[in-house]
């Protein structure tokens, strides 16, 4: 009788411990869930940072006197390519990821750009090449938006998770910080709509 209380001790102790286990190993799970689903971003970025140049080549020879705009693209698509590199890299650090939607938001107003000045040029509407590099780009840019809704889903239930108790109690200690979103803003987003007070 002399050791119960030794036993009780060691025997909350120990479901002490298995619970902050329990606890620490589903937040892991829910980060590399969202860090996974990270990588399918990336695989995606990377194939439309691969079309952007083949594009603004294509471009190149009917838009001559458009070498600002072709320019733009171009830098728009090497700082996206950066930021992604160091989002891939760290996928769980908000400021990676905030430098990557900031890069992302830039290199969509620039592609915007380009197809709206390559309206303007029927030849190079016209072109096969051109017209299948916009497909193959299109293609891509829906895979990617399917990719960061399935990314944000994890980070949403990672963040969630994180955020409970007595999971907060855990996380702390152990640097689990919140995850951000992967949000896209486009451009006709930041405009302000256009009024006409005219008949």
């Amino acid at each position: 009788m002399e050791y119960l209380p030794i036993i009780i001790l060691a025997v909350l102790i120990l479901a002490t411990a298995f619970f902050v286990i329990s606890i620490y190993n589903r937040l892991i799970t829910m980060r590399n869930r969202f860090k996974n689903a990270f990588a399918q971003i990336d695989v995606q970025l990377k194939r439309r940072y691969d079309l952007i140049p083949n594009l603004v080549e294509t471009a190149k020879a009917y838009l001559k006197h458009e070498r600002e705009t072709l320019e733009a693209v171009i830098q728009a698509r090497n700082t996206a390519s950066q930021a992604n590199e160091k989002a891939a890299a760290h996928p769980e650090d908000p400021s990676a990821i905030k430098g990557l939607m900031g890069a992302e938001t830039a290199l969509t107003g620039a592609l915007g750009k380009l197809f709206a000045l390559s309206e303007a040029y029927p030849d190079l509407k016209a072109n096969q090449n051109m017209a299948q590099l916009s497909e193959e780009l299109s293609s891509t840019e829906n895979k990617i938006a399917f990719a960061r809704q399935a990314f944000n889903d994890a980070v949403m239930r990672y963040n969630t998770e994180r955020e409970k108790f007595p999971n907060n109690v855990v996380a702390a200690p152990f640097n689990f910080k919140p995850a951000q979103l992967f949000e896209i803003e486009s451009p006709e987003h930041r405009e302000a709509p256009k009024v006409s007070f005219g008949q």
